[in-house]
């Protein structure tokens, strides 16, 4: 509970793994919204929510990220959201204090809320910039999560997620929105996921109605939040205090690939799981090779490792020849990186 820049700066150096921002806004919003039927549009007019002056918001936006920046790990990244309003300034002030631009992504609304004036376009999406504390930072990125998430498809910057409505948002004793920017967990799920593995801490500067915090521990990752209304600290709290963390970490591990036990390919011949001789295809038999003795293969022409005839045979810069690279088995290509896995698996 506090002020979020003071518990900010009551954090040690390099604590935490991730930071997931939803600041205010700073909407600027004049007199009320109201609806085709004359009913007033439940918006953000919250105290917390409201600036005199752009210089006093670029002054908080930039007290809050420098001390972000310090409690983040060296290889850490930071997730900061916002709208039209205030994106380009909070993306300026990251620019200024050093952080690295990695993506900025754009959330659209699979439901939005109507544009009820017709005087400008229907405001249907937010943006998320995502930045490493530095250029040289060795960040996160579970690519291989993402695309799965993603039907086996690289995930784009572009996220058509649905705004909270229904069940998952959160009301008060009175049956009103308990945060009136309560974020969908669904994209609180896909952040943490993309950026973090089990058992990393997780911090939200700003934790309102504790979405980040019910996340991450279902997902088996520690959180810390900051929050000074104690309204909305009792609803987090409530609200945590019935999330269920998933019964396996394994099952909410991120695994990336490049931190898994290198296999060169010569011990798959060592191990007798390819004999030399064996023919290998590219894919769709346009391509082949047979392996040799030494854990290379060769073509008519050319002789090298998986990757490099890989490459040749397709006239490319590079190619992965796990990926590339099939074995035959009654009629039906494998990859030969299934056999990789293999191995990886009885090393582990």
């Amino acid at each position: 509970m506090g002020d979020s820049i003071a518990a900010l700066e009551s954090l040690p150096d390099e604590c935490v793994d991730m930071v997931f921002a939803d600041p205010p806004y700073n909407l600027q919003l004049d007199g009320e919204l109201l609806r085709p039927n004359n009913s007033v549009v439940d918006g953000v007019d919250d105290a917390w929510d409201k600036f005199d002056t752009f210089g006093a918001y670029d002054g908080f936006t930039r007290r809050w990220l420098s001390e972000a920046r310090r409690v983040l790990k060296p290889n850490g990244t930071l997730w900061v959201i916002g709208s039209y309003h205030n994106i380009y300034r909070v993306g300026s002030i990251l620019q200024d204090l050093e952080y690295w631009m990695l993506n900025d992504i754009v959330w659209r609304k699979a439901n939005p809320m109507p544009n009820f004036r017709g005087r400008r376009f229907t405001n249907a999406h937010e943006t998320m910039l995502w930045v490493a504390k530095s250029k040289d930072s060795k960040y996160r990125f579970n690519y291989e999560s993402m695309k799965a998430l993603n039907e086996d498809l690289q995930m784009r910057s572009d996220w058509y997620l649905p705004i909270c409505t229904g069940g998952e948002r959160v009301k008060d004793e009175n049956g009103d929105k308990a945060h009136p920017t309560q974020k969908p967990e669904s994209l609180l799920h896909r952040v943490i996921m993309a950026s973090t593995e089990v058992g990393d801490l997780v911090l939200d500067p700003f934790f309102g109605s504790g979405t980040t915090g019910a996340v991450a521990k279902r997902l088996c990752r520690r959180y810390l939040g900051i929050e000074r209304d104690p309204k909305y600290i009792d609803v987090a709290r409530k609200r945590i205090a019935q999330v269920v963390p998933a019964p396996d970490p394994q099952l909410v591990n991120s695994p990336s690939k490049r931190e898994q036990p290198r296999i060169p390919f010569g011990w798959l011949v060592e191990r007798g799981l390819l004999e030399p001789g064996t023919v290998l295809y590219g894919p769709k038999k346009r391509h082949s090779a047979r392996v040799r003795a030494d854990g290379t293969i060769i073509t008519a022409d050319f002789k090298g490792s998986i990757h490099k005839v890989g490459a040749h045979v397709q006239k490319a810069p590079s190619c992965n020849g796990w990926q590339f690279w099939n074995m035959d088995v009654e009629g039906t290509l494998i990859p030969i990186d299934m056999l990789r896995q293999q191995l990886r698996a009885e090393l582990h």
